[in-house]
């Protein structure tokens, strides 16, 4: 994958195509040793960074993302964010983005997965730029041994925050779950946004056993949104995202604008004159389509799709499918073809939530995967998949994550 602006082309790592676990409001920043410049909580915007020519504050120039102070003590500086949901991490991205003659030459992260008790400990964190840690606030933070974490990445060596240089991927091999992470920046300077990738471990309370069949009742259990982002879903393919991720359709709460949300290219087959079925459906010969990994594997009860904010870009139609194997791939995508439907193609509308239930969502036995298929192409807001979770037969969400990361490497 390549992200390509103008003449400037970017090369991607599938696990960039994962959740952000450090980006929108669920985040925060739990602790700085500097923000002079800029607030550690720039990190964390959902966002693109912006460059305000001449703008300037008491304390220097306007950057929007995390800068510190021309350091002149020994050490370095260092943040602490928790994480939006505890999760299992494949690769973070160090984003320098405008920061060019003053981004942070080295950077790596350390991970932890803390008690409420211990993130508690944490001091009352003091808002806005200008200010560093207090001798106090630091001796609170160092009590809880930080630099022991693990280092889940190296040190990496950082470009400066031109297009071509400003992304500074590094991969993640440890599969531990951790819900806090230390930036480290050697020694100082500024980072636009710390992207770090993967998906959420939820703490399922499970009344399975490993004997338990797999055609035991289900009718009792509680419905769940089995695609959420914080319940683990995590989207692991894709025909096209030119203008926002299909990965926005699992975030939690509506979107907040046109941005936030699945958005595709217009489909150069589409007809020039378009016409339609006796149901309204139009008859277009192409489509764009999504695949997600369930965060559990179960039935699907009740579907909404929301095309909240596209007005003039809804997509006609959309269907929903779902099959149940262990891990899907590539490879899978060309000889893989026993999707099971769930939700037949629906006539959509402009910024609505459209809710399907009863004999509208088709009898299926449970599934591990959905593909999201929209027609001719356009933009989804949100999807909501409530069912209720079936037992794992695959053993994949208890027992480790390897088939999420066949299914993206």
């Amino acid at each position: 994958m390549a992200i390509r602006q103008e003449d400037v082309s970017v090369d991607i790592p599938r696990f960039a195509e994962m959740n952000n676990l450090t980006a929108g409001t669920e985040c925060e920043i739990l602790f700085a040793t500097d923000d002079w410049f800029a607030a550690a909580e720039n990190l964390t915007k959902a966002t693109e960074p912006i460059f305000k020519e001449g703008l300037f504050s008491s304390e220097g120039k306007w950057m929007d993302g995390w800068e510190t102070r021309r350091k002149r003590i020994p050490g370095h500086d260092w943040c602490i964010i928790k994480l939006a949901m505890p999760a299992v991490i494949y690769g973070v991205d160090f984003d320098t983005a405008f920061f060019t003659g003053n981004y942070v030459p080295r950077a790596s992260v350390q991970a932890a997965l803390l008690s409420e008790e211990d993130l508690a400990r944490f001091p009352p964190r003091r808002s806005g730029q200008g200010k560093a840690a207090t001798a106090e606030e630091l001796k609170a933070v160092k009590a809880l041994k930080t630099e022991r974490w693990q280092r889940i990445t190296s040190m990496c060596r950082l470009r400066a925050g031109y297009r071509q240089t400003r992304h500074n991927f590094a991969p993640v091999s440890d599969r531990n779950v951790y819900n806090v992470v230390r930036l480290n920046a050697f020694p100082d300077g500024g980072i636009a946004r710390l992207n770090v990738y993967g998906h959420a471990c939820p703490a399922w309370d499970h009344d399975f056993t490993d004997e338990e069949p797999i055609v035991q009742p289900l009718c009792y259990r509680q419905l769940v949104d089995l695609v959420l982002a914080k319940n683990g879903g995590v989207c692991v393919m894709h025909s096209n995202a030119h203008y926002g991720h299909p990965r926005n359709l699992i975030a939690p709460g509506r979107g907040v604008n046109m941005g936030d949300g699945w958005e595709t290219a217009r489909r150069l087959d589409r007809p020039a004159i378009l016409e339609a079925d006796h149901r309204g459906v139009l008859r277009v010969p192409g489509e764009e389509w999504a695949i997600f990994r369930l965060g559990h594997r179960g039935t699907i009860v009740n579907i909404e799709v929301d095309t909240c904010h596209f007005k003039g870009n809804f997509p006609d139609a959309v269907r929903v499918e779902g099959c149940d194997v262990e891990r899907f791939t590539e490879d899978t995508l060309d000889t893989y073809y026993n999707w099971t439907p769930i939700l037949l193609p629906q006539k959509l509308e402009a910024d609505k939530q459209h809710y399907y239930s009863g004999d509208e969502v088709l009898p299926h036995q449970p599934v591990t995967y959905v593909r999201v298929t929209m027609s001719p192409d356009g933009g989804i807001s949100r999807l909501r998949l409530h069912g209720r979770r079936a037992f794992d037969r695959f053993q994949t969400w208890t027992h480790g994550i390897d088939a999420v990361q066949q299914a993206l490497h």
